[in-house]
């Protein structure tokens, strides 16, 4: 493949020296042909997922029980992907072909699905009555196997992936680059958010009301389009050369570790411990810092150990150098941080689920006529408070902010990140003063019949759960954006794939986490004599005293996040000056530079 480094490449040969070619970076240029893959991507991929259940259900005729299993298997599995994808994204493919591979294998798992109700024999009859018939013969339940494992598969590669490869199209040693990026993962978020909502309203809309062939045909295409947008693009694109697995690396340095444990460390390290750089390495050369000394031991050269006639170690399993110690530090000062998205995410999956059922139980209106907005569609006031915020953020906020914190994007991450957290606490508490006032009015006052769950319906407004939802939104504002730039920013720049997918692992044992707590809570508080709180009939339940639960997690986990942010200490260049400094003065955000680019 060819791109613009040729003509650097060729400059650099006809001046005959070994000097680096200069890498023109296009990044704004480049942004509508990458966040326009990521927004089709979303469009086709984001609405279908979200009616999977009521397709197995109602169209291959699987039990309910059976359709949501397979469904939570399917987005477990397209959670966990990107981790697979992100190792061999770096390690051996490169971020612009994992991406091209996996837009491909997208493409057809959504064709495939969209077969799946487009041709007759590829899905049962409808049911009636008991007949063998209407369940999937074992083709038609193959192809929709195959098509969700391709899914999966472009899962794995396009979101760990498509990031961090729009934000290697700007330069990083300009504060206008730095600028530009910042803003990019802003509208990064805005782009994903509007395709979210337009795919779980018109998308679905499509699949359930007018034709499940032509609704899963809709993203089939617009994943086309998702490609074609890409590929469009490569001849603008600035491609990063992937070094090898850098898992290796990390490895090397805690086996090497534990090898020297015994030795005592020099009283200067940062002078005495092994030091090399790889020239072609595009990781930054990192200051020696005093956090998690015991690692340093990986760097003390003893007699066993050689050194190649370049510098370098010759058996790397003797011995690392502090730059790949501090690039192990690194990773281990996120791990704290990540840990607490963890529990940061249980709120929010909350106003995806039980939300709903509130809404079920509330009277749905509009305005004085018999129209009742469906339960499912109150999703959408966290998007559209998530979609007004980020340009008045961006534009507006920002740069009065920076004015007056002196700091890039006005709070640093790590501000960011816990105004997020905070929000979502409150989201919570307001989830549970309106739920024990919508079971108050059902008791209190006349019902407005009877919900598909069979609970009476409150006569509370629908209003009322616009306040929970719309928080729920601002703390993705504040704390998804900064969590994904974080970890773009902070880990070594050889493994920002898996930084990319270090969120979506997050987020999948959040599933897991709040599924744990749903059914812990239903077994304890079923055998009380005050009854099960997550009664099928919210009437009955105590859906007030989960939300409360969950916020109590919740202050104890923005606790716990303060306490790791107070602790944790930002990645900096060598040429920043101490990690310390960089600390108070909160320029340690600004992205690390030293790249090495390819033309492959």
């Amino acid at each position: 493949m060819e791109n613009r480094n040729d003509h650097a490449q060729d400059q650099q040969k006809g001046n005959g020296n070994d000097e680096e070619p200069v890498i023109n970076y296009r990044g704004i240029k480049a942004m509508p042909f990458i966040i326009g893959n990521e927004t089709f991507e979303k469009l086709g991929t984001v609405g279908s997922s979200t009616n999977l259940v009521v397709y197995l259900n109602t169209v291959f005729n699987l039990k309910s029980v059976t359709a949501t299993t397979l469904v939570n298997v399917f987005n477990g599995a397209t959670n966990l992907a990107p981790l697979l994808g992100a190792f061999l994204c770096d390690t051996y493919f490169g971020r612009y072909k994992t991406l091209g591979f996996a837009s491909v294998a997208s493409f057809l798992g959504m064709s495939a699905l969209a077969l799946t109700a487009a041709i007759p024999n590829l899905h049962p009859p409808k049911c009636v009555g008991k007949k063998a018939a209407c369940w999937p013969n074992s083709l038609a339940i193959g192809i929709l196997l195959f098509g969700f494992g391709l899914i999966a598969i472009g899962a794995g590669g396009i979101r760990p992936c498509n990031l961090a490869f729009g934000a290697e199209q700007f330069n990083p040693n300009t504060e206008a680059g730095k600028r530009a990026m910042s803003s990019f993962f802003n509208w990064y978020y805005f782009t994903y958010t509007f395709a979210v909502m337009v795919s779980v309203t018109g998308i679905v809309y499509v699949q359930s009301d007018v034709s499940w062939a032509i609704g899963l045909a809709i993203p089939a295409f617009l994943m086309f389009l998702s490609c074609a947008v890409f590929f469009l693009g490569t001849r603008i694109y600035v491609i990063v050369k992937p070094e090898g697995s850098p898992i290796t690396s990390v490895v090397q340095v805690l086996v090497v570790s534990v090898k020297k444990r015994g030795l005592k460390l020099p009283q200067n390290p940062a002078l005495s411990l092994f030091n090399y750089v790889p020239p072609k390495s595009i990781n930054s050369n990192l200051p020696h810092t005093n956090q998690f000394r015991f690692l340093d031991k990986a760097a003390i050269v003893t007699e066993k150990d050689e050194i190649n006639l370049d510098g370098s170690a010759a058996n790397p399993w003797r011995l690392c150098s502090i730059q790949q110690v501090e690039e192990v530090k690194c990773m281990v000062r996120i791990i704290p941080i990540w840990a607490s998205a963890i529990i940061y995410h249980v709120p929010l999956i909350q106003q995806q689920t039980y939300a709903v059922l509130q809404a079920l139980q509330l009277d749905r209106r509009l305005g004085t006529g018999s129209f009742e907005i469906p339960a499912a569609t109150f999703i959408i006031f966290t998007m559209l408070a998530l979609t007004i915020w980020i340009p008045i953020y961006d534009r507006i906020l920002v740069p009065f902010l920076q004015r007056l914190t002196g700091k890039e994007g006005g709070f640093t991450l790590l501000q960011r990140m816990g105004i997020g957290i905070l929000l979502s606490v409150l989201c919570m508490f307001v989830s549970g003063l309106v739920e024990s006032h919508r079971r108050h009015l059902s008791f209190t006052k006349p019902t407005l019949g009877i919900s598909p769950k069979g609970g009476a319906v409150s006569s509370m407004s629908w209003m009322w759960l616009v306040p929970q939802l719309s928080l729920a939104g601002l703390s993705e504002g504040f704390n998804y954006v900064s969590q994904i730039e974080f970890y773009y920013k902070q880990f070594p720049e050889n493994m920002r794939s898996i930084a990319g997918s270090s969120f979506f692992a997050g987020l999948a044992l959040a599933n897991f986490l709040s599924g744990f707590l749903v059914s812990t809570i239903h077994k304890v508080t079923a055998a009380t004599k005050s009854g099960d709180w997550l009664s099928e009939d919210l009437n009955k339940g105590k859906l007030d005293h989960f939300y409360y639960v969950i916020g109590v997690l919740g202050i104890l986990n923005l606790v716990y996040f303060l306490l790791c942010s107070k602790w944790y200490r930002y990645k900096v260049r060598e040429d920043d000056g101490t990690v310390e400094m960089s600390k108070k003065k909160g320029i340690s955000e600004a992205p690390c530079v030293k790249w090495a680019y390819t033309v492959s």
